[in-house]
């Protein structure tokens, strides 16, 4: 048998082999769907809690087990990789609705890291549910698993828009998403007017889309960048802690910060403050505790005699993470492309999405009916000739 020898030039062989490795990064791992705002880890994380039973009002099952399961069944890569995306799923610091319900250690917004897989619990919460809801009822399309031994969706039903909802990062090749989360009860009123007011401007939904809603609070200065998201895709947006300057004992002040912005860790922001006042950058601060418990957060700085709050709180807006400007870039696969997507076309894919999936459902649900009644029309038939 002889070899069949190919000539090719070793830049093309490149560009092709990176170009297949770039869109694979793309799809296959990096960058949420525009319709159930999942990437296919979180996707499979999802379905095989399902599969396993983990509904929200029944017992929790150890976490290795769903690694074990998901690893085994549909995502052939490190337990790591899937163990930390469960993991966020369940913080109420990372997700404005949280997909997982856990119990045990799974981390802090001090960066503390989350317990072991062994330690760990979880289960699926009520809205994660409801995005997996008819998946059983031929409302979305199929593939084969890695080995091709088993089928797995290739999206979920997603009841909730979810993408616009919890928001989603990420980082491919040559591009990046940063998505960020809303209130359900917002984003459920502008689908409403939405449907009602197909040719609405992003600037007139705001009205019942006022802006992202961050699960660890803050506040949002200005809304022109909020305005540019929605209409772009794209745009910066200036995001505070919640700080309240009060009056303490012998006319001296003190600064209680009971929010902080999305994505920042307060066990790294305690401590840059204290460096700038060892280094003396910020010279009015006396004491610095963190107070914070199981009831929420409180951070106390402590002013010197005579300081002014209000220009503490400048100068820490201007040298820490009390103030960080968050950059909006709403890139979503969309028809298996990634693009990105203003604030309506991202609501206009996932309205879609449901109508097919809700005319699925129906479909299936008659055909299921025609059958048993079929079937129905037989019984009254020999009911009538029975003797």
């Amino acid at each position: 048998m002889t070899e069949k020898i190919i000539p090719l030039a070793i830049e093309d062989g490149m560009r092709r082999a990176f170009i297949d490795y770039s869109m694979s990064v793309i799809i296959g791992r990096a960058l949420p769907d525009a319709r159930d705002g999942l990437k296919p880890v979180h996707r499979r994380i999802l379905y095989a809690m399902n599969e396993m039973g983990l509904i929200h009002n029944r017992p929790f099952k150890k976490s290795a087990r769903v690694v074990g399961e998901v690893l085994g069944k549909y995502h052939p890569h490190g337990d790591a990789s899937v163990y930390e995306a469960m993991v966020r799923m369940n913080q109420d610091f990372s997700m404005r609705y949280p997909l997982v319900g856990g119990q045990g250690n799974f981390g802090s917004v001090d960066g503390d890291p989350p317990a072991a897989m062994r330690y760990t619990e979880a289960r699926l919460t009520a809205l994660s549910e409801e995005m997996l809801s008819d998946i059983d009822k031929n409302t979305v399309p199929w593939k084969n698993n890695f080995d091709e031994s088993l089928m797995e969706p290739e999206i979920l039903p997603c009841r909730v828009p979810n993408l616009l909802l919890n928001g989603s990062s990420g980082i491919a090749v040559g591009m990046a998403t940063n998505i960020p989360p809303h209130n359900l009860k917002e984003i459920a009123n502008g689908i409403a007017r939405l449907i009602d007011h197909p040719q609405i401007s992003a600037a007139e939904l705001m009205t019942e889309i006022k802006g992202p809603d961050f699960p660890t609070g803050g506040i949002l200065c200005g809304r022109e960048g909020i305005l540019q998201a929605y209409e772009t895709g794209r745009g910066a947006l200036i995001l505070r802690c919640r700080a309240t300057i009060e009056e303490m004992k012998e006319g001296r002040e003190h600064i209680r910060i009971s929010e902080i912005p999305y994505q920042v860790n307060k066990a790294n922001l305690l401590q840059d403050i204290a460096k700038l006042v060892n280094d003396k950058e910020i010279t009015g601060i006396s004491d610095l505790r963190d107070e914070s418990d199981k009831d929420g957060m409180r951070i106390i700085i402590e002013l010197k005699r005579g300081e002014i709050g209000q220009i503490v709180l400048n100068q820490l807006f201007k040298h820490t993470n009390l103030q960080i400007t968050f950059n909006c870039n709403m890139l979503a696969i969309k028809g298996g492309r990634p693009k990105v997507m203003g604030l309506i076309e991202l609501l206009k894919e996932w309205i879609e999405h449901r109508k097919k999936i809700i005319i699925a459902s129906i479909t299936y649900d008659l055909e299921k009916a025609q059958k048993r009644a079929h079937i129905l029309e037989g019984f009254k038939k020999a009911l009538v000739h029975i003797d």
